[in-house]
């Protein structure tokens, strides 16, 4: 055995490669995106040929890997909480179908939503689909837990959920990992008999997943992940799931007996104990209040449940020792809270980034219209509705903004423009976009392309150099598909054809073409480290 020191999110990506991973599938998104990163960049895996490129969506990733799992092999496939929303359909299904290889979901939920636009709980969906749950406490347990994620979801032939949050994701400690790694599970088809979902067979499958709940329930009460620890003559019971065992300890808890959770469902005869033997429980969880909430049916309503829904710990944002210390009714000595005498620093777009001089091409030209909306989306692009530009409507979700554009203009609103980035379009616009061409709906769309996915540190995008023929093949007229360079100086030429394909009563695409700054910079050291070791 030896220590390494690693990420939550690399732990987690070891532990499937010393798993016998044979394909880890995924979109970039933080704070999950170092997963697949350190994969791609691990010598082991490239000796043993992993597959580990981007994938188009969250979708196609777990179908992907739901499709590798059927082939025998093991599948990891990782996304942040919002892509389980993509992903859904086939997350779901899978639990109905079944799995061959090993199939592990890596959710990286992010309270607070320091690069998110919802503070959603990915242990719903574990619950959803009535799959086994996992919920590491450190890094140690992230490597450990993701190799007993693969052998239970073989065990239980289900998708095992690993889910983590960003405070284990994105910090770093001394993990001990195995000295060899497990043999690559050889090729073997499953026979497909269940695959088919058929309402006969998808029947037939539910009373199995069904009949699996017990089996499920037994594996959890018995997980050493899942322990009573005793602190003093206990008097309140504590429930710490995940991190929020960490938080419970570093407030050195006196009079209680905690029980720690990491393995879901949620062990219910360990948790009857608990109240058996304290006068209230206090749930410590960091998310939303699911484990609370199921506390409380569990336990009844005359029984006391403190946490998130009574208060004792706030309803939204991250837990933090601070946090969890007040709950308990003490100080800490001391504080890990807000820096201070720092200086606000708003994010913004990089100097130099062709964002900006598409905004602010934008902003000129819709200033000539009173009644222009510029919807956005996902992506480094979205900082354009801060200062200085202040330019989109709206944000909601991975190419939303296409699709509102086109609900914009269905209702008489001009000129409705919609601002996407190449990745994001490629992830969930194309099919708005075709909406838009067959309805032949007046809105302008802009396809920022800087050639990469920037906003999560510069990964390959899937419709680079595609984007005109994509366009094209969605049936949008050739002579409304315009490229143009965001440049300072070419700004009456982006002005002129704004203005052109706004006046137009159809579906334009313009394509401002321009690499992203920080990926150009980067290219450019490698460039110059290669021509010095030539």
């Amino acid at each position: 055995m030896e220590k390494q020191f690693l990420l939550g999110d690399e732990a987690i990506a070891l532990g499937a490669i010393h798993a016998g991973l044979s394909g880890v599938y995924a979109y970039p998104g933080t704070p999950s995106t170092e997963i697949t990163e350190y994969i791609q960049a691990n010598s082991l895996a490239r000796e043993r040929g992993i597959h580990s490129r981007w994938c188009t969506n969250e979708k196609t990733a777990m179908e992907a890997a739901l499709g590798m799992s059927y082939a025998g092999r093991r599948a990891l496939v990782c996304m942040k909480h919002v892509g389980m929303n993509v992903c859904a359909d086939a997350f779901v299904n899978a639990a109905i179908t079944g799995t061959g290889g090993g199939l592990v979901v890596v959710a990286a939920d992010d309270p607070s939503m320091h690069s998110s636009q919802n503070e959603q709980d990915s242990r719903f969906y574990g619950r959803f689909a009535m799959v086994p749950i996992l919920e590491p406490s450190n890094q140690q347990e992230a490597y450990d837990m993701t190799r007993l994620a693969f052998d239970l979801s073989e065990q239980l032939a289900l998708p095992v959920l690993l889910r983590v949050v960003t405070r284990l994701a994105h910090s770093r400690a001394s993990v001990v990992v195995a000295d060899e790694a497990r043999a690559v599970n050889s090729l073997s088809p499953a026979e497909g008999k269940n695959w088919v979902l058929l309402p006969a067979i998808a029947r037939r499958q539910y009373e199995a997943l069904i009949g699996k709940q017990p089996q499920m329930m037994t594996l959890s009460e018995e997980s050493a992940y899942n322990r009573s620890e005793s602190y003093g003559r206990p008097r309140l019971g504590i429930i710490a799931c995940g991190i929020g065992y960490n938080y419970v300890r570093e407030c050195r808890p006196e009079d209680v007996l905690l029980l720690k959770v990491s393995q879901y469902p949620l062990p219910e005869k360990q948790v009857r104990q608990l109240a058996e033997a304290c006068d209230a429980i206090m749930v410590v969880e960091d998310g939303q209040p699911v484990v609370e909430q199921e506390v409380k049916v569990l336990l009844g309503r005359d029984y006391k449940v403190l946490g998130r829904l009574t208060g004792h710990l706030p309803r939204t944002g991250e837990l933090t020792p601070d946090n969890v210390a007040a709950a308990f009714g003490r100080r800490q000595e001391q504080a890990y809270g807000t820096a201070k005498n720092l200086a606000a620093r708003p994010p913004q777009l990089c100097p130099g980034c062709g964002h900006r001089d598409v905004y602010t091409a934008l902003n000129q030209v819709a200033a000539q219209y009173p009644g222009a909306r510029i919807f956005g989306d996902i992506g480094c692009y979205t900082l354009g509705a801060l200062p200085p530009f202040q330019s989109i409507a709206s944000c909601v979700d991975m190419g939303a903004s296409i699709t509102m554009a086109k609900g914009a203009a269905d209702a008489g609103l001009r000129p409705a423009i919609a601002v996407i980035g190449d990745s994001t379009f490629t992830h969930s616009g194309m099919t708005g976009l075709l909406d838009a061409v067959n309805d032949r709906s007046p809105i302008t769309v802009i396809i920022s392309d800087n050639l990469t996915t920037a906003m999560t540190g510069g990964q390959d995008s899937a419709g680079t150099n595609k984007f005109e023929a994509i366009c094209l093949g969605l049936g949008v007229e050739p002579e409304h598909v315009r490229v143009v360079v965001p440049l300072p100086k070419n700004m009456e030429e982006i002005t002129r054809i704004l203005r052109e394909e706004i006046e137009y009563e159809g579906v334009s695409v313009i394509i401002p073409r321009r690499e992203c700054i920080q990926t150009l910079r980067r290219h450019l050291r490698e460039k110059q480290k290669e021509a010095g070791n030539a």
